[in-house]
């Protein structure tokens, strides 16, 4: 769950990262209020579409198993792992 969270606060972040280095490189203050002011909300509707795009390309190419889940038990003395049958 953390990998999920943040792999999705870094997809969200991106675009306000990128804007920020392309500040720099145009020799702006990235530190200033009125450079970001007017860009915040399409930067912010960018990072969410980013999260979103993510969501749904993961859901749609996940491997789905199929049949019942076995959780991990002992068989002989031994561990036997969770697996799907």
């Amino acid at each position: 769950m953390t990998r999920a969270f943040l792999q999705g606060l870094v997809l969200f972040l991106l675009p306000f990262v990128l804007f920020a280095a392309y500040l720099v490189i145009r020799r702006r203050n990235a530190l200033v209020w009125s450079s970001w002011s007017d860009q915040s909300l399409w930067l912010a509707m960018a990072g969410l579409v980013m999260v979103i795009a993510s969501l749904v390309f993961t859901g749609l190419t996940t491997e789905r198993h199929t049949g019942a889940f076995v959780p991990t038990h002992m068989e002989n003395g031994r561990v036997v792992p969770g697996q799907f049958q």
